[in-house]
């Protein structure tokens, strides 16, 4: 049997899910699956000597040629200036829209459903931990532009809506310089308030489940306090996010700034930074590359994982929906961090047989130390979500976690891992 070409294993997993997106109250964000997939999967050809891989067919059409010579280890691109096929709006309907942190994980598959909807979309980050080559295939659309900004300064523009992404959201980058943490989150959110306030454009801040520290109570409802420990390591991310929130509602009750607050859970999928020291991206490397998986603690602390596509049609509908309080968006399955490793594994072991290799390497599992107040339990009550919105995840985390193998084993194949 010849070996598969990323695409055809992705299509063969994609038995339920063709699109993401809604239909409902007037409002149609949906958007099918292949267009997705075809801006994050397979993006580039590989070319070595004589040997020549087609990576996706829909590569040459929407993302970057690459020419990797493994002997002198450099890469050449061309780039394509064909789009992706968008949305034709009327005046009425397209928004002129703000994404900062738009180069990040989240916020480069956010600018991708926001530009396929038809809309003008802004994106504004300075690149401490996002990547220009995570929205690079939109440079040159006439719906789209790139400013490199960092949001602790203010900044003029006349929008409609604003989704407030920009933060360091993993640990090792958000301790890496934990001052400039919380004043990314203090100050970017007051500058991009501010910007709300005078535009009177609508403000959505993705806050995170780290408000909740490592609760006394679970599943975690929009009303629980939390329990934070706020001179602690992760303090810098936790409670900038709470007082983050502080000012969202501030804005909201004193000038009349209409917000929305999503508390995002864990969330996994293509464009995840390999180096962010999640757990998500960790097994997946390791698996790939043939080395053991790594276990903090005694791998039975508990996470609910969701795919991405899932949470940006939760922030999406969110920000055109009329609920203001707070709205956890998660999954509400629970996973050990033991059974997620195990998964990892099986599903990289089936990714590897199809495309060819006989017999895998099945890698082991290491344990090392836990970190210091990484919560033992963490699953959303999206209750809110489901009765506000009408959302809940849709992707199965297997289906998930495969296309995020693909994704890294072609970073992998391109020499960039």
């Amino acid at each position: 049997m010849s070996p598969k070409t990323a695409d055809e294993i992705a299509a063969a997993a994609d038995a339920t899910i063709h699109e993401v997106g809604y239909d409902r109250n007037g409002f149609d964000s949906r958007i099918d699956t292949k267009t997705l997939r075809s801006l994050y999967l397979a993006p580039a050809f590989i070319k070595a000597g004589a040997e020549t891989t087609n990576v996706g067919s829909a590569s040459k059409d929407y993302g970057t040629e690459s020419v990797y010579d493994k002997d002198s280890n450099k890469i050449q691109y061309t780039t394509f200036a064909k789009f992706p096929p968008v949305r034709l709006l009327p005046d009425a309907q397209r928004k002129r829209i703000l994404v900062t942190g738009g180069a990040g994980f989240v916020g480069s598959h956010l600018v991708d459903r926001l530009m396929l909807l038809g809309h003008e979309v802004t994106v504004l980050d300075n690149f401490f931990t996002g990547s220009r080559t995570t929205v690079s295939h939109w440079v040159g659309h006439p719906n789209f532009e790139m400013v490199r900004h960092d949001v602790v300064e203010p900044f003029m523009i006349e929008v409609d809506q604003i989704y407030h992404l920009a933060c360091p959201a993993s640990p090792p980058h958000y301790q890496y310089n934990a001052v400039k943490t919380i004043k990314t989150s203090f100050m970017g959110t007051l500058n991009m308030l501010g910007l709300a306030k005078r535009t009177k454009a609508r403000f959505l801040i993705t806050s995170t489940s780290e408000v909740y520290g490592d609760p006394e109570e679970h599943p975690q409802r929009e009303d629980y306090w939390g329990h934070v420990n706020c001179i602690g390591p992760r303090a810098c991310y936790d409670e900038g996010k709470r007082v983050a929130e502080t000012l969202t509602y501030g804005y909201m009750r004193q000038d009349g700034v209409d917000v929305r607050v999503a508390r995002i859970f864990n969330t996994f999928g293509p464009r995840m930074n390999p180096y962010d020291g999640r757990v998500v991206s960790n097994f997946i490397i390791q698996a790939l590359k043939g080395e053991d998986m790594t276990v903090y603690g005694d791998g039975q602390q508990t996470r609910s994982f969701q795919y991405i596509h899932d949470l940006v049609d939760g922030l999406i509908l969110l920000m055109n929906g009329e609920e203001t309080r707070p709205v956890n968006i998660g999954s509400s399955h629970e996973f050990t961090i033991m059974e997620f490793a195990e998964a990892v594994r099986d599903i990289v072991e089936e990714v590897q047989k199809a495309e060819g290799v006989p017999n895998p390497k099945r890698v082991g599992i290491i344990y090392n130390d836990i970190p210091t107040d990484d919560p033992q339990r963490r699953r959303a009550d999206t209750t809110r979500a489901k009765e506000t919105l009408d959302w809940q995840p849709r992707w199965m985390v297997r289906d998930g976690v495969r296309e995020m193998v693909l994704y890294y084993k072609q970073m992998i194949d391109q020499g960039k891992l």
